[in-house]
Parts: structure tokens; sequence; C-alpha cells
């Protein structure tokens, strides 16, 4: 396969995949735009906490093994691997982790049901609901991108996504009433999502392209050769939830209250500006990852770095923009759209802006380690950085804690950055051999 065609075929996934990430990501925007204006602060800033819980577990537990299929089945196609035996290990490692969370999600009832949630038992088993849907929502999606059939990928995404807006909508019209209903589009949501799952998994179609046949004496996949992979990208989850919801959920945890959820929730706000542009960028991230395993499973340097490069230029470029945007009418745009009773800064609306491109670029180095197989020492450099970030944010002095989740999130993304960088120019661009 020249590198022509296998760029020419990632920017197509791309493309196809951004329309439908694209859409979902304005289909969550207006979720919480409904939310936030049909709901008292207090409740709203609830909804956040509870989205954050949710989405802080499935990306750290799921993500995983998203990654390990997506980079799996791209390679095992580059090389014209057979056998299904990679499926079984990702579903063994997926059905382990749904496991261990129902398991401490019942133990730690108590202390979520009351200390999270203020007692909200609804809160607690749409948390707990939510969490196990997604189990075979993320399974799906990496097999999807490794198969790279990113249409029915971006169609499972958009639908999870619609199916929740639906629940907000049904409030903020007056069909119905309350924190429980917003809340339970989040339950929802990926359950409906799962109606594309079985059909998807039983269509399978051999990959366009494949490599040379495999040798007879190449290793075969292992759960443990899946469980390094996965615990590695697990750590890695960890520490980018950590950059993504800890500012929200410290600021809760140090103020209390309904004033501590009312500012933790105008911390989410503001931190939408890095969050909403990765739910587009998740078309990126997606085909990325499966296009870049392939190029090193074929020797195929110079396109290997040329489309990092490439998608390493348009997130400059992309973050710029927004920057700009934030400074002319950044606090008009973020009062429209959420109201309430905050003041938006102008410079913080611009840091966010400029911390969101570093952690974009930064997530895309990380790809490239992973498809070169760098996994671990990926790892150690999101793990510096989450912690420095935490550190930061727990230092005494500031007055106004929404900058310091500012100014924390942006140092903290530009020394990820930085390190990311470093083991790609050393050692992550791969070669013929």
């Amino acid at each position: 396969m020249s590198g022509g065609r296998a760029e020419g075929g990632y920017g197509r996934g791309a493309a196809v995949l951004s329309v439908g990430i694209a859409a979902t990501g304005l289909t969550t925007y207006a979720y919480f735009a409904l939310a936030s204006h049909s709901l008292s602060e207090a409740d709203y800033g609830e909804i956040t906490l509870l989205w954050s819980a949710v989405f802080i577990t499935v990306s750290v537990l799921y993500r995983p093994v998203e990654q390990l299929l997506s980079r799996t089945i791209a390679e095992r196609d580059a090389r014209g691997a057979g056998g299904r035996e990679h499926l079984r290990v990702a579903a063994s490692i997926q059905l382990g982790l749904g496991a261990v969370f129902a398991v401490a999600a019942l133990a730690l009832k108590g202390p979520l049901q009351d200390d999270l949630f203020g007692g909200s038992q609804t809160l607690y088993w749409v948390l707990v609901a939510s969490v196990l849907a997604y189990a075979a929502s993320y399974f799906a999606r990496g097999f999807l991108a490794g198969s790279r059939r990113f249409g029915l990928y971006g169609g499972l995404v958009l639908m999870e996504a619609t199916s929740r807006l639906m629940f907000a909508l049904a409030v903020a019209v007056g069909i119905a009433s309350g924190q429980s209903v917003v809340a339970l589009g989040i339950a929802a949501a990926p359950f409906l999502s799962l109606a594309i799952v079985p059909w998807a998994l039983s269509r399978t179609r051999p990959a366009p392209g494949a490599g040379p046949p495999a040798t007879e004496g190449e290793a075969e996949f292992t759960l443990s050769h899946g469980t390094g992979f996965a615990a590695a990208v697990l750590a890695i989850m960890v520490a980018e939830q950590t950059f993504l919801n800890a500012g929200p959920l410290l600021v809760k945890a140090t103020e209390g209250g309904a004033a501590g959820a009312a500012l933790a929730g105008f911390t989410f706000n503001v931190l939408l500006i890095a969050r909403a542009p990765l739910q587009l960028f998740q078309a990126v991230q997606t085909s990325i990852l499966p296009h870049l395993t392939r190029l090193g499973a074929l020797g195929e340097t110079d396109p290997f770095r040329r489309s990092v490069n490439a998608t390493l230029a348009a997130i400059a470029g992309f973050a710029a923009l927004v920057a700009l945007v934030m400074l002319a009418v950044g606090p008009s745009v973020m009062e429209l759209v959420f109201g309430g009773d905050f003041d938006y800064d102008r410079g913080g609306l611009v840091l966010i802006s400029l911390g969101m491109g570093l952690y974009l670029g930064a997530a895309t180095l990380n790809q490239a380690l992973l498809a070169h197989g760098r996994a671990r020492e990926a790892c150690v450099a999101w793990l510096v950085a989450a912690a420095a970030f935490v550190v930061f944010l727990l230092l005494p002095g500031f007055d106004d804690r929404v900058l310091q989740v500012e100014v924390g999130y942006v140092g903290g993304a530009l020394l990820l950055c930085g390190l990311l960088y470093g083991l790609y120019r050393r050692d992550a661009i791969p070669t013929a051999d």
C-alpha cells in the first residue's frame, strides 16, 4: 500500500467520522445548555457531577479495551493474521472490568449516594446503569474503529447523544420536570445506542488492502499481552480524566454545600471549551490510531510522520481560532448559552482555549506512541503531568478557584505535550525494520 493511499484513507475516515462526531458534540452541548436553563444551579451542578462520575469511570475502565481492539485489529489486518483470539481476550478483559465496577459500586453505595449525590437514589442508580451499559458500547467502538467502519462508529455515538438530549428537551418544553428526568437521559443513552451493536458486530467484512500473510511462527495474541497494553492505557485514562474532571470535583469538595455545587457547575461550563472540541477530536483520535498502527506494521515511515505533523498543524490552527473567538466574544457567548449569575472572565476563557490546543496535541502524540507500542512510556508521561496538575489545584493562596483551575489546566497540558513530544522524537517514529 502506498503512502498516498494510506493518508487518503485516513483523511476520508476522519472526514466521515467527523460528521457524526461533530453532530454528537453539538447535541451534547445542547443537552447541557437545556439542563442549565431548566434546573436550579445546585441541581444542574449535581447533573454535571453525575456526568463527570460516569465518564471518568467509563473512560478509565473501557477505553483501554477500545484502544486495544482498534490497534490490534488494524495491525492484524495489515499483517494478514487470522483468528479471533484477540476478540475473546478483549471481551474477557471488558467483562472483568465491568464486574469489578459492579462490586465496587454496590460496596460503596452509601458514600456515593449520600456524599457525592446528596442522598439521591436516582442519581446513584443512573451511575451504575450507565457505566455497565457502556461496556458493550466501548467494545463495539473499538471493533468498528479497528475495522475502519467509521460511518457505523459515528452513527453509534450520535444515537447515544440524541437519545440523551431527548430527556433534557422533555424537561425544557414542559413534558416532564425535575432533575431525575434529565439524569435518566445519561442512563438511557447507552442502552438505546446498543441497538446498533448486534447488527454492526455481525456484519463483518474483510479489511481492504491487507498486507502480506502472517507467518506460521507469528506469536498468538494472549490474555497477558492484551492485559499489559490495556493496563498501561487504563493508567493513561486515569490521568486524562484527571485533567478533564479534577477541577470541578475538587471545587465541589473544597467549597461544599449548594454554593460549592453551583461553583462546580460553573467550572464545568468553563472547561467545556476544552471538552467540547474533544468530541470532535474523537474523529481524529479514533481514525488515526488504526491508521498509524497500519503504517507502522508495514514500515511506512514517511506517511506516519506526515500524518502526525499534519494533525498537529491543524490542531494549532483550530486552537488559535478558538482563542481569538473567546477573546472577542467569549463572555457573551458563555452567558447566552448557559445563563446563571456567574461572570465569565475573558482572559480565563482564552487560557482554556490555548490549553485545549496543547491537550489535543498531546493526545495526537499519545496515539502515535500507542501505535508504535510505547504505551508504558506514554503512561509515565501522563501520570507525571496529571500529578503536577492536581498538586497545583491543591495549593493554597488562590482566592479565585476557577482561575486556579484554568492556569493549572494550561500548565499541565503544556507539561504533558512536552513530555510526549520528547518520547515521540526520540523513539516513536517507525522504521522499515
